[in-house]
């Protein structure tokens, strides 16, 4: 016997009864108000899910590849080559520079560059010995040397550079794209995320996360060997057939709790996601399956080689993603903290050297391997960390160098990118930037650009604002561009 002939309990048609009247009154308001315009600008996103949309405008790029240096690179010892600090080696850093805080380390002296830069192709672009392999596609890199940024801090810093805020809270750069794009193949995530062994960033979740969006746009953590994402699969005793009729049961559940009550993105994005899980079993595992790859393909990308294997499987996974449909990849070098990462706090040389060997191969293999099979042409690949290192040591005699957000280096290429250039500029000193500045705002603008969204289009109704990825703040970089 059905309790509810209505489909309510007493109390929900009460309560219903009691409000109408006020509610026509108000939805008359809102409406005139354009509240529900504004409104389903996020809900749009929310319906569609990760089906593939449309872009703002039509661009080459379809998928970004993010590779992120963790602990921030020095710019001066990588792709920002000043000769002066050779010149004024061993002096202080003059007066009229503002240098806000050393995080109460040591402040030392100008250092020149602890390796040798040399032209790369035939643009000649200058790029240090830490990365020969990368200097070979000189000619397919936009060096942006003026990027500054808001934090000295890790935590924040990198919270900046994914999700254009220091506070927690907002969706990240591949949440931002897989919600604008959606994805190209609806049984894997729209966004991944590869984290370096000895750890993720010391901010953590967050840095991947889809903030006030749906969970249905968050990055979706891989791991380069076994099943790619953990408790993936069900239990042995059930079969596939069994898990199908559960998940229609549960969807039907849902369903009718859905059409009973307004407001549940969250169910409904908890519910995408179980449907997500389902078909991942079978694509996700292949995805990451290099059993496939040649001999060839595996050495060219370092792997098996030690040093460079963690990084070469990531990056080779990365480009198996992207074939498959991928929007958003991002893959982390450096885990942890200080000398685990980029952090150069005690040795530039022996932290650079380090890193810089574990990530060199298998990024150079990745460009050619994207290049060779056509992909690059429609994959956007960016590399950076969250600022840059200062062009002074710690103290007196001391190898390495402290945090700098006021000028650093990162690099474009690929899909729609102009290679071969270097754009803006940084004192002579390499401490901060001077010529067409270039904020972390406008990194993002002009990666959303790259990839067909315009970032002061591309947002989401919360808490009675249109919210983008940079805010009111932003410019493309128009000198990249091809």
């Amino acid at each position: 016997m059905n309790k509810y002939p209505c489909g309510q309990t007493r109390r929900e048609m009460l309560w219903e009864m009691g409000g109408g009247f006020a509610g026509v009154a108000l939805a008359g308001l809102l409406s005139g108000d354009g509240f529900f315009e504004r409104r389903c600008e996020g809900a749009e996103g929310e319906v569609k899910g990760v089906k593939p949309r449309a872009p703002h405008f039509k661009t080459k790029a379809k998928s970004c590849i993010f590779l992120m240096m963790n602990g921030g690179p020095s710019q001066v010892d990588t792709f920002d080559y000043k000769p002066a600090l050779k010149k004024y080696a061993g002096k202080g850093l003059p007066k009229d520079k503002k240098f806000i805080n050393s995080g109460g380390r040591q402040v030392g002296y100008l250092t020149p560059a602890w390796r040798k830069f040399r032209p790369g192709g035939k643009s000649g672009l200058l790029v240090s010995d830490y990365f020969p392999r990368v200097r070979e596609h000189a000619d397919k890199l936009a060096v942006i040397k003026s990027c500054h940024t808001d934090s000295h801090a890790h935590g924040s810093a990198l919270l900046a550079m994914n999700t254009g805020s220091t506070l927690i809270g907002r969706p990240s750069l591949g949440s931002w794209a897989s919600y604008g794009l959606g994805s190209e193949n609806e049984d894997l995530p729209g966004y991944v995320v590869m984290l370096d062994k000895r750890g993720g960033p010391i901010s953590g979740q967050p840095n991947w996360a889809s903030g006030f969006m749906p969970s249905t746009y968050q990055g979706t953590l891989f791991r380069p060997e076994g099943d790619p994402i953990l408790n993936l699969r069900g239990p042995k005793h059930v079969d596939g057939v069994a898990q199908r009729r559960q998940l229609d049961l549960l969807g039907r559940l849902n369903g009718k709790h859905m059409r009973a009550r307004g407001g549940s993105e969250e169910l409904a994005a908890r519910a995408a996601s179980y449907e997500l899980a389902y078909r991942m079993q079978a694509e996700a595992p292949e995805a990451v399956d290099l059993s496939k790859e040649t001999k060839r393909t595996k050495e060219a990308y370092g792997i098996g080689k030690g040093i460079t294997d963690e990084f070469g499987r990531n990056c080779l996974i990365g480009r198996r993603l992207v074939e498959r449909g991928v929007r958003f990849v991002q893959l982390y070098s450096g885990g942890g903290h200080l000398e685990q990462t980029w952090d150069a706090h005690e040795s530039i040389e022996k932290n650079h050297g380090r890193h810089g060997l574990e990530v060199d191969q298998p990024i150079g293999a990745l460009l050619t391997d994207l290049e060779q099979r056509g992909l690059l042409e429609t994959t956007l690949v960016v590399w950076g960390g969250e600022f840059g290192r200062m062009p002074f040591s710690e103290g007196k005699d001391a190898p390495g160098r402290n945090h700098n957000p006021y000028g650093f280096s990162m690099w474009f290429a690929g899909a729609g990118v102009k290679g071969g250039v270097s754009y803006g500029e940084t004192d002579e000193l390499g401490f901060e930037a001077v010529k067409d500045k270039v904020h972390l705002h406008d990194v993002h603008a002009t990666l959303l650009h790259l990839m067909g969204l315009d970032h002061e289009l591309l947002t989401y109704f919360h808490q009675g604002r249109k919210e983008s990825l940079t805010d009111v703040h932003g410019k493309v970089v128009e000198g990249i561009l091809a």
